[in-house]
This record gives C-alpha cells, sequence and structure tokens, in this order.
C-alpha cells in the first residue's frame, strides 16, 4: 500500500479520537521501580510514611513515569497502518503534567489522531495527542503530543 492510499484512508480520521484505553492502576512497586531506574528516589514518590504527611497524602507517580507509558497505550490503538515496515518514536512536541498520579490510582489514555505528514525516503510522521486521564479526577494527568515515523 502506498503511503498517498494510507493518507487517504487514514486522513479521515485526523482531528478525531481514535482510542479509548482500559483503566490500568499504577503501583507503588511500579513508582519505585521507576525511581531505581531513573535515580529519581525523591521523597514525595518513595517514601509512604513522610508522603502521608505532605500535600497530597501519599506518594505520586513520577511525571515521567506517566509519560513513559504512552507506548504501552499506542500498541493498543486499533488503527494500522497498512504496507508500513517498522515505526520509532520522534519525540515530542507538548507535554504537560497538570494533576498528580497518586499511588495506586488507575489512569487511563484518550488518543488523538492529531496529524499525518509525508515525509521524504517514503516515510509518514504520525502525531498523537494523548490525554491520560486519572479515574475519578475532571483534570487528567498529562498532556502530550507524541511523535511516530512510520517507515514503509
Amino acid at each position: 500500500m502506498s503511503i498517498a492510499s494510507v493518507l487517504r484512508d487514514m486522513g479521515k480520521h485526523i482531528g478525531k479520537e481514535v482510542f479509548v484505553s482500559d483503566w490500568t492502576q499504577v503501583t507503588q512497586e511500579q513508582i519505585n521501580q521507576f525511581a531505581d531506574s531513573t535515580k529519581d528516589h525523591q521523597w514525595i514518590h518513595v517514601d509512604p510514611e513522610k508522603a502521608a504527611k505532605g500535600p497530597f497524602g501519599k506518594t505520586i507517580a513520577h511525571g515521567f513515569l506517566t509519560l513513559s507509558l504512552l507506548p504501552f497505550f499506542s500498541y493498543q490503538v486499533p488503527l494500522k497502518f497498512e504496507g508500513s515496515q517498522m515505526s520509532i518514536n520522534y519525540g515530542l512536541d507538548k507535554v504537560r503534567f497538570l494533576n498528580p498520579v497518586i499511588s495506586g490510582s488507575k489512569i487511563r489514555d484518550r488518543i488523538v489522531l492529531s496529524a499525518l505528514e509525508e515525509k521524504p525516503g517514503n516515510r509518514l510522521l504520525v502525531t498523537q495527542t494523548h490525554t491520560i486521564e486519572i479515574e475519578g479526577q475532571e483534570k487528567p494527568a498529562c498532556i502530550a503530543e507524541a511523535l511516530a515515523m512510520i517507515f514503509f
């Protein structure tokens, strides 16, 4: 399938929500493992006793932990780029951490296909806007524009 036909087929989804994930829980164990991986052991993430007296009453996930779950959510999107050989993470445009994810909270992702742009070398740049929601909260945890480069 050519990029032109992919653009024609997928173009109808631009600006539309293409996926809402199931809820997934963010555990203290995940937070601790992320802290170990990144060497970010700030008490607000890893010390439940001290965090209980802090501004959120419990430990919170690192913002970058929340952001690091974007691939997990993206792989679940049912839209497929027919004829593609592979895709790579191309980066992020805008990221905002709006609300902390309290340890034990459940989050989900609402994904909007924001843009498709044909690139030289038989490639397609895909922009998706991710809104990471927290169960029971009106304000989302994170909004991020993620870029993927699809190779055909």
